[in-house]
């Protein structure tokens, strides 16, 4: 056997092999590389509401600490938790939190999120993404799923499913996050926080005491 045939059958070896890898990671991927605290945050996709459909990514929130709340119009459970998201934000948003809420509503639903938003009083990021992108990339399986991503991009907390966000144990992370000592509150008269309600949410009917 020649030199030339020996590198060729090394050769196809190699391309043999890559060709496995390259299949195992299409179709094992969640597996191999699942998307759970400690992971590096993926990307984002997403467009705003505000008439100019301007793309963002998780760059244009460097800096701060991110939580990411994956949810759609049409999903009670995520209703249920948005007013403690908004809490949430009106009080630590000033120290530093960017709360993104990117709904996978289908393309055309422009006017009805906007309608949900207006009736909830929310104030945070809100950005559509009919094509599902975010939940393909952060491996997804249910609504509402939510993140919290550290300023290094790191995931340090991720939730399947409603969770009270403004309870004691949420706000003890941001903050600790955010270097925010306890106990630092923004202006009440500027946040609304003087109107809100104890720190509980009701799921399922049941009302959940804060944490």
């Amino acid at each position: 056997m020649t030199h030339r045939q020996q590198w060729g059958i090394v050769a196809g070896i190699v391309l043999f092999l890559a060709g496995v890898l390259a299949a195992g990671v299409h179709f094992l991927g969640d597996e191999l590389f699942p998307v759970t605290v400690g992971s590096k945050a993926p990307p984002i996709e997403g467009v705003t509401l505000d008439g100019t459909r301007t793309r963002r990514t998780l760059a244009d929130y460097s800096g701060k600490v991110v939580l990411l709340n994956v949810w759609a119009t049409w999903c009670e459970p995520c209703r249920v938790e948005m007013p403690s998201i908004e809490k949430l934000h009106r009080e630590l948003g000033p120290q530093g939190l960017a709360v993104v809420a990117i709904s996978v509503d289908d393309p055309g639903a422009e006017q009805r999120i906007r309608d949900y938003v207006t009736k909830l009083g929310l104030t945070f990021e809100i950005l559509h993404d009919p094509q599902q992108g975010t939940t393909r990339n952060y491996q997804i399986t249910g609504y509402p799923e939510t993140f919290i991503i550290a300023r290094d991009g790191t995931i340090r907390r991720k939730m399947i499913g409603p969770d009270d966000w403004s309870s004691n144990s949420n706000r003890a992370l941001v903050r600790e996050l955010l270097g925010v000592p306890a106990g630092t509150v923004a202006d009440p008269r500027a946040t609304g926080l003087e109107r809100d309600a104890p720190d509980s949410v009701t799921l399922n009917g049941a009302a959940t005491p804060a944490k």
